[in-house]
């Protein structure tokens, strides 16, 4: 039974850096991921002035409740959206001026819901070009706090930002959603809220986050769930067995909600107290799902299901369409090149089953998860090749070093 070690959660570390620079006192984070993404949000950190102290298992964070330690700042957020998103909110906690740019990938994908809501409770905040995209310039002098409307439609993360700036606030924030995809990072933001001293409360549609600041603690940072798809989905598609611990019933991440997946396809799934085991079963069936929450395996499923007895429809993703790219758009001109029939609408991806072509190079926009989902349709499809494979970078440095071990459970 191959046991697979997942890197740290991406969604974790970010938060938890967050949380880190905001407590009062010394963070300590246990196994976070290091990858592009976390790399970049941790330099962000140092730039604006808080200490970062990284050891191969550990980072230490020295927490400043106040805001960053300088008062004039120029951060390059790299390709993440974490990044992008997070700390912007976490400059406006604080006094002074900070722009903030970002790679052409991540300077495409939206910001206004966001940054209108920091607008309505008094921000400073100047888009240098587009609005509502990167560059930005928050030109801080703490945050009041209040009342605040957000549409969460498009990401979690807008929600995130804000739940994560109520404790720095004054008098603490309601933000109250009028659409949200992605629930399951909201929980993961309150729950690790929690863990720093920071209770949530709810009313309806509105989240309710008292004022008083966080307190620092030691983290552990779980496995990451999404990256973990991509081996799940490789032990259901060869007939092979993957367990993944540090991933199992208590786990604060919803994409290991895409066993069950799995599971209605056929695979056999055991979630236990700290791990998770799926076994491939020689068949799978073909499937209609709402993704809507878990849409960051999308690209996992879109990339098994043309294996499938029958076709595979994925439904309620229409915001795959502003991740790293149009991830939706992405799958289905990656399929069809593969020469498998798939179909879309603007929320909707169904794909036929078919026998994927061999020898064909796979687009992959930049995105790193293209890549890692089109590795598991390369374990029974020979001669798939990638445009930009290094892509992976940005969350799993060792994917195809990892990957490739795997191959001994692909059909000979």
């Amino acid at each position: 039974m191959p046991l697979v070690h997942i890197p740290g959660s991406k969604s974790l570390t970010a938060r938890a850096l967050f949380l880190a620079a905001a407590a009062d006192g010394v963070t300590t984070l246990v196994r976070p991921l290091r990858s592009d993404d976390t790399e970049g949000f941790a330099e962000g950190l140092t730039t604006l002035g808080y200490r970062v102290g990284r050891t191969p298992d550990t980072w230490q964070v020295d927490g400043r409740p106040q805001g960053p330690a300088v008062t004039d700042a120029d951060v390059y957020c790299r390709d993440g959206a974490t990044t992008a998103r997070f700390l912007p909110t976490l400059a406006a906690a604080g006094h002074g001026t900070y722009r903030f740019d970002a790679s052409p990938q991540m300077r495409r994908r939206p910001l206004a819901p966001l940054t209108r809501a920091l607008r309505d409770l008094g921000v400073d905040l100047r888009h240098e070009e587009a609005e509502g995209h990167h560059p930005l310039t928050v030109t801080a002098n703490g945050v009041e706090g209040g009342e605040v409307v957000l549409d969460a439609g498009q990401s979690s993360q807008y929600l995130t930002a804000l739940l994560l700036l109520g404790p720095l606030t004054r008098t603490g924030l309601r933000v109250t959603v009028t659409d949200l995809v992605s629930v399951p990072y909201v929980e993961i933001t309150i729950a690790m809220m929690r863990a720093f001293g920071v209770e949530v409360g709810r009313e309806g549609d509105t989240y309710v986050v008292p004022p008083g600041g966080y307190r620092a603690t030691t983290y552990p940072i779980e496995p990451d769930a999404s990256t973990a798809s991509y081996f799940f989905a490789a032990a259901a598609l060869t007939g092979g067995e993957v367990t993944v611990p540090g991933l199992g019933e208590g786990a604060l991440q919803g994409d290991l909600g895409f066993v069950e997946v799995l599971r209605r396809m056929g695979a056999r799934v055991d979630v236990g107290a700290d791990r998770t085991t799926v076994k491939g079963t020689g068949e799978l069936h073909g499937v209609t799902v709402n993704m809507r929450d878990i849409s960051d395996t999308m690209p996992t499923l879109a990339a098994i299901a043309p294996f499938a007895s029958g076709p595979v429809r994925i439904e309620d993703v229409a915001n795959t369409r502003v991740k790293e790219c149009d991830r939706l758009e992405a799958c289905a001109e990656n399929l069809r090149r593969l020469g498998v029939r798939v179909t879309t609408g603007p929320d909707w991806i169904e794909i036929e089953p078919g026998t994927p072509a061999g020898g064909v190079d796979i687009k992959t926009y930049g995105d790193h998860r293209i890549v890692m989902s089109f590795a598991v349709t390369g374990l029974r499809t020979p001669g798939i090749t990638f445009d930009d494979p290094g892509c992976v970078r940005k969350t799993y440095p060792g994917f195809h070093e990892a990957f490739a071990e795997l191959r001994l459970l692909s059909p000979s």
